[in-house]
């Protein structure tokens, strides 16, 4: 059910360069407690309304979602963004609140995930970004009364050794530590190599000063065994839909790929690995049709 590539929507082509730490009007700060500790959260939108949720990718933040959240809360939602554990303003938040032992793992990003959805009306729309695409179809599979659609914006289309077929590292990952993979990652983001505007590197700049590096280190660890669940997500009826840039860090015939296996929709936005940030509108109308003809499904 591939869509065809669309040329740069013309809201998406003005987007000005913002200064990502001041919030839209409607946009306010929230909390959620899970076992890890508290998660920092952006919310909008009505409380009692449908809810939907946005979990950001592991070097990311709620904020990635900024131009996101006003658009879907005037549509009638809750939206609601969280910061991972060891993400930016949930620092905070990690395994050693679990106990001894316990490390990072997809059981601490998935137990957290779901106390984020069990504090409120459920089941919820719920969209996860790269590293968080997988702890969203975890989710949706041992979860399916928790999930009304899941959105998989960037995730990794293949199981097993994700970053052995990302760009441009997977010619290197094999040779590199997840450590030091995920250090790369961290340079040609402070570096710029992506190229984004400055209010938009400043910020991304200050966010790593926070994020906590064992986290970041232990998602690339976590990359490297991607659980295999097409068959259990295809058979738990939960609505899909795969979102992606046509430049993502993993090819685009991939994601078509896995849609396939999925049953799944799939639309390309131009740009690369966050067309939440890239191309808001484009993919908040594409939202909208998934989470409405998901609820006519009720």
């Amino acid at each position: 059910m591939l869509q065809p590539l669309r040329t740069m929507d013309p809201e998406d082509a003005a987007l000005p360069d913002v200064d990502w730490t001041r919030r839209p009007a409607g946009v306010r700060p929230c909390a959620a407690a899970v076992p890890t500790g508290e998660l920092a959260g952006l919310c909008a939108g009505a409380d009692g309304a449908p809810r939907a949720v946005l979990a950001p990718g592991i070097t990311g933040s709620k904020e990635d979602f900024l131009f996101m959240l006003p658009v879907l809360a005037a549509a009638g939602y809750r939206v609601e963004s969280y910061d991972a554990a060891g993400q930016y303003q949930s620092a905070a938040a990690g395994p050693e609140r679990l106990g001894p032992g316990r490390g990072w793992d997809y059981e601490l990003f998935v137990d957290d995930l779901v106390a984020v959805i069990e504090q409120g009306p459920a089941p919820v729309h719920l969209l996860g970004h790269s590293f968080q695409a997988v702890v969203a179809e975890l989710v949706a599979v041992r979860r399916p009364d928790l999930v009304r659609s899941l959105t998989l914006l960037s995730g990794p289309p293949v199981a097993a050794d994700a970053l052995a077929r990302a760009r441009p590292i997977g010619a290197v990952s094999p040779l590199l530590p997840a450590a030091a993979l995920a250090a790369l990652v961290r340079w040609t983001i402070r570096h710029n190599v992506q190229r984004v505007p400055p209010g938009r590197l400043r910020f991304v700049r200050a966010r790593f000063a926070s994020t906590r590096t064992d986290a970041h280190a232990a998602s690339f660890a976590l990359l490297r065994r991607v659980p295999d669940v097409r068959e259990r997500l295809r058979a738990s009826g939960v609505p899909v839909l795969i979102a992606v840039g046509d430049h993502d860090v993993w090819p685009v015939d991939l994601h078509r790929r896995f849609a396939d296996e999925l049953g799944a929709a799939l639309h390309v936005y131009p740009g690369g690995h966050s067309p939440c940030e890239t191309s808001p509108h484009a993919l908040s109308r594409d939202l909208l049709a998934l989470f409405q003809a998901a609820e006519q499904r009720r």
